[in-house]
């Protein structure tokens, strides 16, 4: 039996969740955010990664939460919290091995000129970045990941010379 914090309000159930996200999504995921946000930027932390690598990981991990709740497939055996920590683990040992594969090269000075103005705005939660929904807000992330990986392989292209 878990303890709940005197600060914290008890965890919900998947179902309680659901309805949680469809009625005042807004105020559900402060809660999540609230209660799991801190363990997963220790863990993240301690384990080499930034603030905003915690930031990046933990917004991507309760959009998995948020999706997985509003479709009705989510399970869960412990807490909302606890599943978006074990999510985010798995997603920052994911991107460690992901930066172990990628050669360490810094970027070209002017690499931001190419990767566009919505991709400079600061991560915070989705919600609070003024996206109607966190599809929206997922897909453009995945839009601006995307204008960057593009700018990064064109500063690293292999330069061929001809004979």
């Amino acid at each position: 039996m878990t303890a709940s914090s005197p600060f914290l309000p008890p965890p919900l159930a998947p179902d309680a969740l659901r309805q949680a996200l469809l009625a005042d999504r807004a105020q559900a995921l402060t809660r999540l955010y609230r209660q799991g946000y801190p363990p997963v930027r220790r863990y993240i932390g301690r384990h080499g990664g930034t603030e905003q690598d915690a930031q990046d990981v933990f917004q991507d991990a309760l959009v998995l939460l948020y999706e997985q709740a509003t479709g009705g497939t989510l399970t869960l055996t412990a807490s909302a919290s606890t599943y978006l920590v074990g999510i985010s683990r798995n997603l920052w040992q994911q991107e460690l091995r992901r930066r172990a594969r990628l050669p360490h090269q810094a970027l070209p000075e002017d690499w931001e000129s190419s990767v566009g103005e919505e991709a400079e705005a600061p991560t915070e939660p989705a919600f609070a970045n003024g996206y109607r929904s966190i599809r929206s807000a997922t897909v453009q992330k995945f839009k601006c990941l995307e204008r960057l990986r593009h700018a990064v392989r064109v500063a690293f292209q292999p330069t061929t010379s001809e004979y």
